[in-house]
């Protein structure tokens, strides 16, 4: 790659000739206003408020369409000279400002963009200080329906496309574009039609003025008030970073937190927009179920009700279930409770998943149920095999990560289950799993294109793990990733190493609840076998840790606990209920599919008499007669990280010392395959947690994308 020099602002810089000159500009210090230019996106080059001096040149130069090997040297070979600052360069940038705001209507004091409005910080330093010249009426522009997220005042709109670049390339669904030219340009939605994408809420970062902006919190808070706590979303298992903006007790919204490694700057819908569920359905005071009626109780009767039936049972007919959305602190605490009760009827995996226990009933090897090639590494691969898995669905951000290396080139997908629309080309195998097996043994053609390709990877989502045969998908894909030299030492691939076996996991809590063995360990029950013992009367007690994705409705006659934040399935057949935390109500560890240990933090406190979950599992420990081991967080910390070491070590994704395909060989179990068509377990991705169920944005956008006339079509 080559370099070429430049003086900019009088200094020289030598930079390399593939950025653009924008970028160099930055490089050597100068800032350089923008509108339309973003580095994620396509160049547009149509905003023309990035102009420069380039000496010597006819006119001022748009920074963001020209590269630097555009730039060619003067004539007697000394490098050319770039001047921002220039009264030149000045001038052309206030005749800029001056044109975008002919038309932009004097909306700042009820505009939702105001006090973040890139046209309002530019304006300030590089408009023109005097009146413009234009007394013609202003232009008016009909607003466009774009769904239940994104509220639009088009009269605003400068034109920048950045919406329009975001939703063909980043989305990939082509539901934004222009009509009409010049004056009369308008950004639209065509057939009045929503914005169907999961992605669709980043268009309201994206825009520079204040024509999109966000439906749900429109007129709800100003920039200024909002109390800012950087956070990790657990609404799916990404682990996106998140700010949570909140004023008094209120989330009043999520936005997203730039890291390259794991969401660049994106995240989903249901991330930023679930927020409102937060505060409907909470469960905020300890109940008791009196003569088939739950009442109000204090924290003591409600442990003095526990710790009664606990006392009368027998270990084996005790269970305990965690749920979607735990931190790993509490997760810790429930399993050593439970082990000093010496129960061993322990399950996190609350949809069924054959994952994290090796064919003999121990703890499989920690790579054999992450997302080993880790996010930014989809970037690199050249052959995916989903398997079960609708990546769309499952995890927004990653799915536009595999689009992102689709669009770099040479990425081929092929998919086994039932057809959606991923945004990208996909080669449709079918929905018998049978093909996984024509795969392993080399008869079908995409066995090829895995074998030649340089970086494969095989991602199994919930479609497949959580199937009756799921042991032995896991088998046949350890195969594959084997004889296809998806796994492998250091050295054996062009990049130094590569392991392309991947788990797509959707829940929150999953990975951590795996790392501390939170499963039916030494002959224990997996929560199908409690499920089935509740109703034959074989388990009396049930501990849910805000578990209720399951079968709850069928648990017999057996005495439950219900622990969580949110009024939902669990609640609703417990007989106890200990209201705890949501996570922006508590600082909690969580581990993300590809194994990275991150931080949430709390932007609010719990409402009512609500506690952190780990604390209530303390103080019911108390009571129990087995007391937790630690009075206070830090303290619970250690003994995490002493119970698993990497805890420790926040925000860096795994790196295994030793993939070498010869320890695959447990992964699962061999046995027959299912006849089974494999299926998506995922109906509605809009509610799929407690969180998400009780939010009234979220019910809406599944009436709208999901249920309605307007079906998406990635269903």
């Amino acid at each position: 790659m080559g370099t070429r020099k430049l003086i900019i602002d009088g200094t020289e810089i030598e930079a390399e000739e593939t950025i653009t000159l924008l970028q160099a500009c930055e490089q050597a210090g100068a800032e350089i206003p923008r509108f339309c230019f973003h580095e994620r996106l396509s160049v547009a080059g149509n905003c023309r408020m990035c102009l420069v001096e380039w000496v010597g040149a006819p006119k001022p130069q748009a920074s963001c369409a020209l590269q630097v090997k555009d730039i060619f040297p003067n004539k007697d070979g000394t490098p050319a000279k770039i001047n921002t600052k220039s009264p030149y360069a000045r001038k052309a940038r206030e005749g800029v400002m001056e044109f975008l705001l002919i038309n932009h209507p004097l909306d700042c004091p009820i505009c939702d963009q105001g006090g973040e409005c890139d046209l309002q910080d530019q304006a300030m330093g590089y408009g023109r200080a005097a009146f413009h010249r234009f007394n013609e009426n202003k232009r008016a522009v009909e607003d466009k329906y774009m769904g239940p997220l994104v509220e639009t005042v088009m009269t605003r709109c400068i034109a920048c496309t950045r919406c329009v670049r975001f939703a063909t390339e980043v989305a990939g669904v082509p539901d934004l574009g222009a009509t009409g030219r010049g004056e009369d340009v308008e950004i639209t939605t065509y057939l009045e039609k929503a914005f169907s994408s999961e992605l669709s809420g980043n268009v309201v970062d994206l825009c520079p003025v204040g024509a999109l902006t966000s439906k749900p919190y429109a007129f709800n808070a100003r920039p200024w008030e909002l109390k800012k706590t950087e956070s990790v979303d657990v609404m799916d298992a990404q682990g996106c970073n998140i700010r949570v903006d909140s004023r008094g007790t209120q989330v009043m919204r999520v936005l997203p937190r730039l890291n390259e490694e794991v969401n660049e700057e994106w995240i989903g819908d249901k991330t930023r927009h679930a927020c409102d569920g937060l505060a409907r359905q909470r469960l905020d005071r300890p109940y008791v179920r009196v003569n088939g009626k739950l009442k109000p109780a204090s924290w003591a009767e409600a442990f003095a009700a526990i710790a009664a039936k606990v006392k009368a049972t027998q270990p084996d007919r005790i269970a305990a279930i965690v749920g979607d959305l735990a931190a790993a602190e509490e997760i810790k605490a429930l399993k050593d409770l439970m082990t000093a009760l010496r129960v061993k009827n322990l399950d996190c995996r609350q949809d069924g998943a054959k994952v994290g226990l090796t064919a003999d009933g121990q703890k499989a090897p920690r790579q054999t149920y992450l997302f080993n090639s880790t996010i930014a590494g989809v970037e690199a691969a050249d052959a995916i095999l989903l398997v079960g898995a609708n990546p769309r669905w499952d995890a927004p951000v990653l799915n536009a990560r595999i689009r992102k290396a689709w669009l770099a080139g040479g990425l081929q997908v092929a998919n086994i289950g039932p057809a959606v629309d991923l945004t990208y080309p996909v080669d449709e195998l079918g929905t018998d799993i049978s093909v996984l097996a024509k795969i392993a043994d080399g008869s079908h053609p995409f066995a090829k294109v895995l074998t030649e390709a340089k970086r494969p990877m095989i991602v199994l989502g919930a479609g497949a793990t959580t199937r009756k045969d799921g042991a032995a998908i896991l088998n046949l894909a350890a195969k594959i990733a084997a004889d296809t030299g998806m796994i492998g030492p250091a050295g054996t691939h062009a990049d130094g190493g590569w392991n392309g076996f991947n788990i797509l996991h959707t829940a929150a809590s999953r990975v951590a609840a795996l790392d501390l063995g939170f499963l039916p360990l030494n002959g224990g029950r997996d929560v199908g076998a409690i499920v089935d013992g509740a109703q034959k009367g074989e388990i009396d007690f049930l501990y849910l840790l805000g578990a209720d994705d399951f079968d709850v409705a069928h648990l017999g006659r057996a005495f439950v606990v219900y622990q969580g934040s949110h009024g939902d399935a669990g609640a609703h057949h417990a007989d106890v209920i200990l209201p705890g935390a949501a996570y922006t109500e508590k600082d909690g560890l969580y581990t993300n599919f590809e194994g990275r240990v991150q931080r949430g933090r709390r932007a609010v406190f719990p409402p009512g008499e609500a506690k952190e979950d780990w604390a209530i599992l303390r103080a019911l420990s108390d009571v129990l007669g087995h007391k937790l081991p630690y009075d206070d967080r830090a303290q619970l910390l250690m003994a995490l990280e002493k119970d698993v070491t990497h805890f420790a070590e926040l925000n860096a994704a795994p790196v295994h010392a030793d993939t070498a395909p010869a320890t695959w060989g447990g992964i699962g179990a061999a046995g027959a395959l299912d006849s089974a068509p494999v299926t998506h377990p995922m109906t509605d991705f809009y509610l799929t947690n407690p969180i998400a169920r009780a939010s009234a944005t979220m019910a809406q956008c599944s009436r709208e994308f999901v249920t309605g006339a307007g079906k998406m079509a990635a269903e």
